[in-house]
């Protein structure tokens, strides 16, 4: 038999309000309760809906408008999708994302805003103090959220709900495949070399630094 696995606060928040959005009560296109309304009803910290929100993102049932707020953008989700890739092996699943993020990358180099690359920068600088300091967990999470606002940037909606449903994935093999921050920090460089070039507007070489 196999082990069962308890499903996290955050999950089980997910879960509830998911179910919401299939039932019809939040609506499609409307716009989810508040952090603090969240916080007030589920009973919980702001960090747990933060994180049953990325999940639900992750899934395609909710679209995070960074200062906006959360909208139902399907009733259905992509489970399916979600199903093949959980199936899938580490190096199919990386080999997509970076099929993918090269045409993010072509895109991002142009629709870029200050907005982004300031978010860019600060996940970067997390993810070098967190390798630095052999914090695997919060190292990931940095990395993840780097590549999460390159995704944003491209300017284009499906590529970046795409990307983010491959991270989740990534992410999670991440935690099962390394036991140190090492392969982090010696990929630092590489990821300050793809923000240089972002922000400069040279696409090649932009390219050519994701390649590595």
């Amino acid at each position: 038999m196999e082990p069962i696995q308890r499903k996290s606060l955050a999950q089980e928040v997910a879960d509830a309000i998911r179910e919401k959005i299939q039932t019809g009560f939040f609506a499609l296109n409307a716009k989810l309760p508040t952090e603090p309304e969240l916080m007030r009803s589920f009973s919980v910290g702001r960090s747990t809906i933060r994180e049953a929100t990325r999940y639900l993102a992750q899934s395609g049932f909710v679209q995070v408008k960074q200062g906006i707020g959360s909208f139902v953008i399907s009733a259905s989700g992509n489970q399916g999708l979600d199903d093949k890739i959980e199936k899938a092996g580490f190096a199919a699943i990386f080999e997509v994302r970076q099929l993918i993020e090269m045409q993010i990358i072509e895109k991002a180099v142009s629709n870029r805003t200050q907005r982004h690359l300031t978010a860019m920068r600060k996940s970067l600088k997390e993810r070098a103090a967190f390798a630095a300091a052999g914090d695997l967990e919060a190292c990931i999470k940095a990395d993840i959220a780097f590549h999460t606002i390159v995704a944003e940037s491209c300017g284009n909606s499906i590529l970046t709900e795409l990307y983010k449903t491959l991270s989740g994935h990534v992410s999670r093999s991440f935690s099962e495949s390394y036991s140190n921050t090492q392969p982090f920090v010696h990929s630092q460089k590489e990821h300050e070399m793809l923000l240089k070039h972002i922000e400069s507007g040279n696409k090649i070489k932009a390219l050519d630094s994701a390649k590595k």
